[in-house]
């Protein structure tokens, strides 16, 4: 089959001879994909006989450094309709030389017509912000309204987005309201003395609703048609929960239609806020919480029914454990939403268990990739994947967790008493991680630090065991972690010769041992000061010496450990 191609990067013209299979694509040419979002839709734009093909060419005379935005104006293909969602975090659009490569890498995909979700520029996740927002508000209380504009971190906000409008070469105008509004709030604030949740919300939307516009400016200069939109005012519909609102159901329906009307009368690029919304009481501007602009990217595509939802992060995708503690981490090609689920609770650097609901619920799949290495094939997470020959998938640790034993006899041959220790909980406002249990006692880990329930201080931790021990004996442990080990549990016993090896030869006593529901998650509670080098040692012996072998699996399958899952 023969096509006529343009390199996206050097314009050279060439033939390419496609020869592909299910699994794998030959090309008899010295330029190369660099990469495709999945092989599928590269077979469906074969299929649709696209020509000229605009592909990314990776030859060495292609100037890779340079981006013609006029080159790249006039290749977007923008008929039909919208195929998938782009969500980029805070550090892809730091500053003008990161946005000028998130649009080149946007228009690198010219089978795609995307709607782009952008978090704030900056280095940071929308928890930070928070948190960096909150500390201006609160030196404008002490410094007086008089002296707002002499904030240094005002300053700084102003000074980043003008030098970006600058260097893009935009006029101020894009942004020169959103930054007087935002100092004038400021002032509001410092005159009343007072930081409430509403005007919290408010605070932290400047960021989103900056960057956006400032992308979609840039892209309508450089020729491609962009369309800015705020998330809370296109149908993004919430609770009046500030600083954590929830996603109400009347917010697919307003979306999907906003959106469609929108694209069926001019094909330009959605350029849309994440992690905010609209109270459905107030109508106020309410913020998502943890994981709240990937929210909005799987609200989206779920709203729209799209084929691919694609998160671009700072890593490529997901790897087998976190690469600050073991430089040998290796990326993750595939996972099961059941599997991401749990590696983000326990805190790899995945989607938020909430954020990945509606992926889940409409069976999208969702793809995280890196876009500083737009080249890492990254990680898809689907509904399903052939685990047959899966043994461990990662291997995630969190640390510096607090363990509860609770003792008491009266738990034998009695029902009820669960009830009674997790109605404690319940009262509290505290959330339990993991729990293992026998006749006369629960083990349960409880998380001191802000994740995804209220931060636990010691008044409080005082307070439950203060509670407890009316119905048992109650022994606290602090400084301990607990080592998730993520993958196919149907192969439990295998994975628990090797992981109970390693501690043995590390010297390591593992404390409590729990299986979560999903059959995916083994998790192990150790001190906090053996913890990584425990997981140095399992990412070696899972991942690293080849130990487990095929062997040992094709054994476990024919002796009827394991039941053959076949791939859907």
């Amino acid at each position: 089959m023969q096509f006529k191609n343009l390199c996206g990067r050097c314009s050279n013209e060439f033939n390419k001879n496609l020869q592909f299979s299910r699994f794998q694509l030959n090309f008899s040419n010295r330029h190369q994909f660099v990469d495709f979002a999945s092989r599928r839709r590269l077979f469906a734009a074969v299929d649709r006989r696209k020509s000229p093909f605009f592909t990314i060419c990776s030859a060495k005379d292609a100037d890779v450094a340079a981006f013609d935005e006029a080159n790249f104006s006039s290749e977007k293909n923008v008929d039909g309709e919208l195929t998938c969602v782009m969500k980029f975090g805070g550090s892809s659009v730091a500053s003008a030389e990161r946005m000028r490569e998130v649009v080149h890498l946007i228009l690198s995909f010219p089978e795609e017509r995307p709607i782009v979700v952008l978090s704030a520029m900056g280095k940071t996740n929308n928890a930070y912000a928070i948190m960096q927002n909150h500390f201006i508000a609160e030196k404008a209380v002490s410094c007086g309204h008089s002296n707002v504009s002499e904030i240094e971190e005002l300053a700084s906000i102003k000074e980043l987005h003008l030098r970006t409008v600058k260097e893009l070469g935009i006029d101020n105008s894009v942004i020169s309201g959103h930054l007087e509004e935002l100092e004038l709030l400021l002032n509001g604030i410092a005159r009343l003395k007072e930081l409430t949740l509403r005007t919290q919300d408010k605070l932290v939307s400047f960021g989103e609703c900056m960057s956006t516009r400032i992308f979609a400016a840039y892209l309508n200069k450089i020729g491609t048609k962009a369309r800015q939109y705020d998330a809370f005012d296109i149908g993004f519909v919430t609770t009046d929960d500030f600083t954590n609102a929830e996603i109400l159901e009347a917010t697919y329906p307003a979306v999907a239609s906003k959106l469609y009307s929108d694209w069926t009368k001019d094909h330009a690029i959605p350029i849309v806020t994440g992690f905010l919304g609209k109270g459905c009481k107030s109508g106020d501007i309410t913020t998502l919480g943890r994981g709240g602009s990937d929210l909005t990217a799987t609200t989206i595509g779920r709203a729209l029914g799209l084929k691919e939802i694609q998160v671009w992060k700072d890593v490529d995708g997901v790897l087998t454990c976190d690469p600050t503690i073991h430089p040998g981490a290796k990326p993750v090609p595939y996972l099961t939403f059941e599997e991401a689920t749990e590696l983000a609770y326990f805190g790899a650097q995945v989607l938020h268990p909430l954020s990945m609901r509606p992926a889940m619920d409409a069976s999208i799949p969702v793809r995280v990739k890196n876009s500083y290495n737009p080249k890492a094939p990254g990680t898809l997470i689907a509904r399903n994947r052939d685990m047959t020959k899966a043994l461990l998938t990662s291997i995630v640790l969190k640390q510096n967790i607090t363990m509860l034993d609770i003792v008491s006899t009266r738990m034998l041959g009695q029902f009820g008493f669960l009830a009674k220790v997790f109605s404690i909980f319940e009262d509290l406002g505290i959330s339990v991680d993991v729990v293992a249990t026998s006749e006369v006692s629960i083990s349960v880990t409880l998380d001191p630090s802000k994740i995804w329930s209220r931060e636990l201080i010691k008044q409080e931790l005082d307070h439950v065991i203060e509670e407890l021990g009316k119905i048992a004996v109650v022994k606290l442990l602090p400084h301990r972690s607990i080592i998730s080990l993520i993958g196919n549990i149907q192969y439990s016993s295998l994975i628990l010769e090797k992981a109970f090896s390693v501690f043995r030869r590390t010297n390591v006593n593992v404390q409590m041992i729990s299986q979560g529901a999903s059959k995916v998650n083994m998790s192990l509670i150790v001190n906090d000061g053996e913890a990584e080098q425990c997981v140095k040692a399992l990412h070696y012996a899972f991942f690293e010496s080849g130990e487990v072998s095929e062997k040992d699996l094709d054994a476990a399958l024919n002796n009827g450990i394991v039941e053959s899952v076949p791939a859907n």
